[in-house]
């Protein structure tokens, strides 16, 4: 899959998995994301290699993160999504959103599928919306897997 790169004044959008920083991506993940408290590197390195990521640069700084999870025919899960809190505010979330939803190998998917507690208005911009029909849908879910012995 080819890297796409986009910059936009000091920040810049990329797929390369070689430039994500995964000291800040774990930092943030297992310390203050709520979602995945305590994440031990090793996971979050295995959920990144398996992944499409998308990383937002300040100059080298990593601040900001997503990650999409897909067959690339039918369906996308995107995860992960953050920006650091001190560059909040500045449209990041929005212009990663942008370049997530309109990158070449995720068009024309039947369903896109996320989670989130606290994003829905962000999310809701970019077409999602609340499921319909959800005693349709079922998940196999472990809060404490983390906290598990691997």
């Amino acid at each position: 899959m080819d890297i796409l790169t986009e910059t936009n004044g000091e920040f810049t959008i990329t797929t390369d998995k070689s430039k994500m920083d995964l000291a800040t991506i774990h930092r943030f993940l297992s310390e203050e994301s709520y979602w995945c408290k305590n994440v031990p590197v090793k996971r979050v390195k295995k959920a990144m290699d398996h992944s499409l990521n998308f990383g937002v640069f300040h100059g080298d700084r990593q601040v900001g993160y997503a990650r999409v999870i897909s067959d690339f025919s039918s369906v996308a899960y995107l995860g992960d999504v953050f920006i650091l809190k001190e560059f909040r505010g500045q449209g990041l979330s929005k212009w990663m959103m942008e370049t997530i939803i309109s990158h070449p190998e995720l068009q024309g998917l039947r369903r896109w599928i996320l989670l989130t507690a606290d994003a829905h208005e962000l999310y809701r911009k970019y077409g999602w919306t609340n499921i319909k029909n959800p005693e349709k849908w079922m998940e196999k879910h472990d809060p404490d897997a983390y906290k598990k012995p691997e």
